[in-house]
């Protein structure tokens, strides 16, 4: 059987890059990485095209010549300093427009199916302990993100509906693993430098993804059957208090925690006080998702448990660290 042709957006970024990365590894598939700047660590076993912009204007035809599949995983994300008078439509015109440019000229390549990188905010912000979010309930998104990406899955179905194009939806809650960045980077920082938190006392619950559970997914979706139109929640199965993904990212760092039980009520005090209400409701509130029908559909379990992947998160910091 010959060779599936693979384009895959956002080829650079932390899941995008490790995904290749794993692709690049099977026999069974080549690769297609559209990037801003040409030259790439990838070109050697991948065809790579200088793509300017994803919005409804960028032309595809050249990338998508004999491509098979599509993994969407580029997107605008959380800007730490938004510039914009309007954040929404700045959004819309890379999450919206973008992928649905993207995703018709897909379709009219003759791609059979596109992945697209979704998001667990497109559920919501939260949810009670015991009351997981699961992938068929009613979206309720908050922010620019979550609200663009469902109106991006919209946009999506009706395509697939419309045309022989299979579309499958992911939605990864918070993803860690070696090269994370941003928050999840900070607490390994502090974690290391034995900097005594205020965490000791949080009995939220957070579903979290390994960034190998969240690529077999993917790899998974390229090629079943029964993932076909179908959209997914994925985790690592296993639940977690913020306090004790302290104590258990401290343990793969072979670095004692040093957390101080202070009141939660206090604490969201100060954080509103300080302008971080975001960061407050990441550390405090609950976040789960139910991922039975990835089993259900595709007798897909998480092949990495949090511990595993934890410890594969910290050895690489640490060695990042020494270098």
């Amino acid at each position: 059987m010959s060779a599936e042709t693979i384009l895959v957006t956002g080829g650079t970024g932390f899941l995008g890059a490790a995904l290749v990365r794993q692709l690049a590894t099977m026999d069974s598939c080549a690769l297609v990485l559209p990037v801003r700047n040409i030259h790439t660590q990838f070109s050697p076993f991948a065809r790579v095209l200088q793509i300017n912009g994803l919005d409804a204007d960028t032309d595809w035809r050249q990338a998508l010549l004999g491509v098979d599949k599509v993994v969407h995983a580029a997107a605008r994300v959380h800007v730490m300093k938004e510039a914009s008078a309007d954040p929404l439509a700045e959004f819309r015109k890379v999450n919206v427009d973008g992928t649905l440019n993207l995703a018709r000229q897909s379709a009219a390549a003759g791609v059979k199916r596109f992945i697209f990188i979704s998001s667990i905010k497109v559920n919501g912000e939260r949810t009670d302990i015991g009351a997981a979010y699961c992938a068929d309930d009613v979206p309720a998104p908050v922010d620019p993100y979550g609200i663009t990406k469902m109106e991006a899955e919209q946009g999506l179905r009706e395509l697939a509906s419309s045309s022989s194009m299979e579309v499958v939806i992911i939605r990864p809650v918070l993803i860690y693993g070696p090269g994370v960045k941003a928050n999840f980077l900070s607490m390994m920082n502090w974690l290391s430098k034995g900097v005594p938190l205020p965490f000791g006392a949080i009995h939220n619950r957070r579903s979290l993804v390994a960034l190998d559970n969240l690529i077999d997914l993917i790899i998974t979706c390229l090629n079943h059957p029964a993932a076909a139109n179908q959209t997914f929640l994925v985790s690592d199965g296993q639940d977690v208090s913020t306090t004790d993904l302290l104590r258990k990212t401290s343990d793969a760092l072979r670095h004692p925690a040093r957390l101080i039980p202070l009141p939660v009520c206090i604490m969201r005090v100060l954080a509103v006080s300080l302008g971080k209400q975001a960061l407050s409701q990441r550390l405090f509130d609950s976040l789960q998702v139910d991922i039975s029908k990835n089993k259900l559909l595709l007798d897909w379990t998480p092949p990495m448990s949090l511990e595993q992947s934890l410890a594969k998160t910290a050895q690489h910091f640490l060695e990042s660290t020494k270098s």
